[in-house]
């Protein structure tokens, strides 16, 4: 089926509750299992269709396995070491190491195109939203990060990130150990301006 022949949207009680109860899962609590390697192929190729002004595909995907992982924090251990918390740059480097699975989403805007930059980094942004969702769908709890690592130049490049590139978010997913903890969310009469 082409997308000149997909049908119009339905209403989706279900996608609907779902969004109504989404959760960021704490990525050094999550677990066994991970989403399975034909799971993470559909949860790429879904995270993948995103707004994207321009057709610039914007950004690219890197799954990290656990042994990457493991030794990329091993040697972000002494640059945590120049962070204003020292304690506190060593204790998150969890959140990279815990999961079963990571997809770090790098921003890769076109700086000479004519689509502004800033659209193509909210593109990536929409990839990152995506992709906790398509876990979510597989029953994967997912927690989208990003944490002093993905700003630290030295630390930055550990990651492959290049120039003119920037990370967008480290997508976590696994099995939450403990119930998923709601949290305040926005008064909408202080964020909606309704003009007739």
């Amino acid at each position: 089926m082409t997308d000149a022949t997909l049908p119009s949207p339905v209403a989706s009680p279900e996608l609907q509750a779902r969004l109504a109860t989404r959760r960021s899962a704490p990525a050094q609590a999550l677990g066994d299992p991970g989403p399975s390697a034909a799971e993470l192929e559909t949860i790429l190729t879904l995270g993948a269709r995103t707004p994207d002004h321009g057709k610039l595909f914007p950004w690219r995907f890197v799954v990290l396995g656990r042994d990457s992982r493991a030794g990329i924090a091993a040697q972000l251990e002494p640059l945590a070491d120049r962070q204003p918390d020292p304690r506190k740059a060593r204790a998150v480097l969890a959140k990279l190491t815990a999961p079963p699975v990571t997809v770090l989403v790098v921003s890769t805007p076109d700086e000479g195109h004519k689509v502004p930059v800033w659209e193509q980094e909210l593109s990536a942004g929409a990839v990152c939203m995506n992709l906790e969702h398509a876990a979510n769908a597989f029953g994967h709890a997912a927690s989208w990060i990003t944490d002093w690592y993905s700003y630290d130049a030295d630390a930055v490049a550990l990651f492959g990130v290049g120039a003119g590139e920037r990370i967008a978010g480290f997508i976590h997913m696994g099995a939450a150990a403990e119930p998923l903890l709601e949290r305040p969310r926005p008064d909408l009469a202080g964020k909606v301006e309704r003009r007739p």
